[in-house]
């Protein structure tokens, strides 16, 4: 469950797959340069691996980066 994340909140969802190996800093830097989006504007960024078996959600709550992952069935 996320919580924190403002209602509003926009959501943005890499199309293809990330090598979710990286953690906060390597999908941090994939927002600013590669989408060149603002990581602290409350949106959440959203990333999946090659087999679509992996989620990982990114999101700055104002204090620090918050990291979700979850593993799908």
């Amino acid at each position: 469950m996320m919580t924190g994340s403002p209602e509003g909140s926009m959501v943005y969802v890499a199309v293809g797959a990330t090598d979710l190996r990286k953690s906060i800093n390597g999908l941090a830097l994939l927002v600013e340069e590669q989408f060149e989006l603002n990581l602290f504007g409350g949106s959440l960024f959203a990333f999946c691996n090659r087999r679509r078996d992996l989620v990982k959600i990114l999101y700055w709550d104002g204090s620090g980066f918050c990291l979700w992952m979850k593993r799908l069935c």
